[in-house]
């Protein structure tokens, strides 16, 4: 029988998470047990399950969402039992009075059913004493507490890779659709063959999108991390990369835009689009070169070491009437590209078009 799609993950759970989960869950049974003395310690062995979580600073959260949510919950399912005593009505009435006090409190959904689930589990236990409802909180205490020091003894992970892997992927899609972009000025292309080109453009957006989350849940891995310190450097590398790259992505769709809708035969031969093709290769050689420079590779396509492409102004011919709106457009966003990949290097005000001379 095959699992529903609903219920699968689009990749594994890590190997280590769970490993830390059932450690911190049996230990946080054991030491419940022993701490405290009555029914099975239930509590104390969820709250550490719910506690171990991808990072500290997730893991911290939890802790004290559980840790809330069991106190509000317990104490609500007290006051009912001392007052109404037990029973299935009582247990209902306490889910019901859970939820809405969570809801006037504004509780987060998390915090709210665990309100809810704890007053119930009270109640149903038939064992809503003071006495009883000391010691499920102790036990919730007990089981987020060990479930954040197995968290933080057992390597914590630092998400860092899955960031670099995405900004790389990013740069060099932008490089590659600088090439494709001059390709399809320097030679003719079909009308399918444009709108290709602007689909291929089009698919850097959730590239962007997707580095932009990598970077975040990278930030958040190291919050409250030991091992954090040495990686935030790089982090903050990456950020800046992102923050200069992905206005590109805006510009270069632009650029594909205008040529699928402006593209007319013969286009190649005008000298000033001959010379914004050259300029997009120049900016992708610079895109490779700043990916070299912050992500190391191997075999880098361009070395970290090699100058910058776009170390002059574009200068260029007033073009003829036929191409004079195409031309435009592509060398406002050319400026825009040259300020981003020049800004490391020199100002903007050396790194734009120039000027264009009228014939």
């Amino acid at each position: 029988m095959r699992i529903p799609v609903s219920l699968r993950a689009p990749q594994r759970t890590p190997f280590l998470l769970v490993a830390k989960s059932g450690l911190a869950a049996v230990a946080a049974w054991l030491v419940a047990g022993w701490a405290v003395q009555g029914p099975p310690p239930v509590f104390a062995a969820i709250a550490a399950l719910l506690v171990v979580q991808p990072s500290l600073n997730q893991s911290f959260g939890k802790a004290i969402e559980r840790s809330v949510g069991v106190i509000v919950g317990v104490l609500i399912a007290t006051i009912l039992g001392v007052f109404l005593g037990g029973g299935t009505p009582i247990v209902l009435l306490a889910i019901v009075c859970a939820l809405l006090i969570a809801w006037a409190l504004r509780m987060t959904s998390g915090t709210t059913n665990q309100v809810a689930i704890s007053a119930m589990l009270v109640l149903a236990l038939a064992a809503a004493t003071p006495g009883y409802a000391v010691d499920r909180i102790l036990e919730t205490v007990i089981g987020a507490v060990i479930g954040i020091l197995v968290n933080l003894a057992l390597v914590p992970p630092v998400a860092m890779r899955p960031a670099r892997e995405a900004v790389d992927r990013l740069l060099e899609e932008i490089a590659s659709s600088l090439e494709r972009l001059a390709d399809a000025l320097d030679t003719a292309r079909t009308p399918a063959e444009l709108q290709g080109l602007l689909i291929e453009a089009r698919l850097m957006r959730p590239m962007r999108d997707a580095a932009e989350a990598a970077i975040a849940t990278s930030e958040e891995s190291l919050a409250l991390n030991p091992r954090g310190r040495r990686h935030r450097r790089e982090l903050a590398d990456l950020a800046a990369l992102l923050d200069r790259f992905g206005p590109i992505v805006t510009q270069v769709i632009g650029m594909t835009r205008a040529v699928a809708d402006l593209y007319e035969d013969g286009i190649s031969e005008e000298p000033a689009v001959r010379a914004i093709a050259e300029q997009l290769r120049r900016a992708a050689h610079d895109a490779r070169r700043e990916l070299s420079r912050t992500l190391p590779r191997e075999e880098p396509v361009v070395p970290a070491d090699e100058p910058p492409a776009l170390t002059a102004p574009l200068d260029v011919s007033a073009p003829s009437r036929r191409h004079w709106l195409l031309v435009g457009s592509l060398l406002v966003d050319l400026r825009r590209v040259h300020e981003a990949l020049g800004e490391r290097e020199e100002p903007p005000a050396t790194t734009g078009v120039r000027s264009i001379r009228r014939r």
